[in-house]
């Protein structure tokens, strides 16, 4: 699927969220590959994904999940606009931000808990642009990134999800997340996808 100018994010599509985010570090391939292998490929929103990538090396993750999705999933670039169905990425060594309006911004901004892209600069971006209609989801890894994040999103009225201990590979991020007392849900992997695609679209849970 191209993204394409018929294929934008329509605010006339019954919907009850308008953005989903997710962060992941330790051996967040392979989550972020079971939760987008699940998603239909008319997902009514789009996905922005920060995971902790090493500058120093060439990253295959978009192509790596191109294979395992029907989705769309692309490199995002800065001034873009967001469109349903289409995964963006962060690239490394650059924060992603989401505007008003949908729109993408990469900055080289200090890092944030020693990693850049940050998972607390997305999610908190995200609450600012998209408030109540945001869900941001902290996937298996390691340190606190994203606890402020899930902070900001409830702050605002949004939904945060966490993976749960027993199928992170390190529950670093989750537990941060968790400790903050706002995440709505704590999950375990294989059910991720189901509840974030529920929520978008029906508001609930199941």
């Amino acid at each position: 699927m191209e993204t394409t100018e018929d294929n934008p994010i329509d605010s006339s599509d019954i919907r009850a969220f308008d953005i989903v985010a997710l962060a992941a570090s330790a051996d967040g391939l392979k989550a972020l590959i079971e939760i987008l292998s699940a998603l239909p490929s008319n997902f009514p929103v789009p996905i922005v994904i920060v995971k902790h990538i090493s500058p120093k090396y060439p990253s295959f993750l978009t192509e790596i999940l191109n294979r395992h999705t029907s989705l769309t999933v692309k490199p995002a670039e800065d001034g873009e606009k967001l469109y349903q169905s289409v995964v963006y990425i962060a690239p490394p060594d650059y924060h992603l931000l989401v505007k008003p309006k949908g729109m993408i911004s990469l900055s080289q901004s200090p890092k944030v808990h020693f990693v850049r892209p940050s998972a607390d600069v997305l999610f908190e971006s995200v609450a600012q642009s998209y408030k109540e209609r945001a869900i941001a989801v902290v996937l298996t890894g390691g340190d606190s990134d994203g606890s402020k994040g899930v902070e900001a999103i409830k702050k605002m009225g949004g939904i945060a999800i966490a993976q749960d201990k027993a199928t992170s590979t390190v529950f670093g991020m989750p537990a941060a997340a968790i400790a903050t007392g706002c995440v709505d849900f704590v999950l375990p992997l294989p059910e991720i996808a189901g509840a974030i695609a529920n929520l978008v679209i029906t508001g609930r849970l199941s």
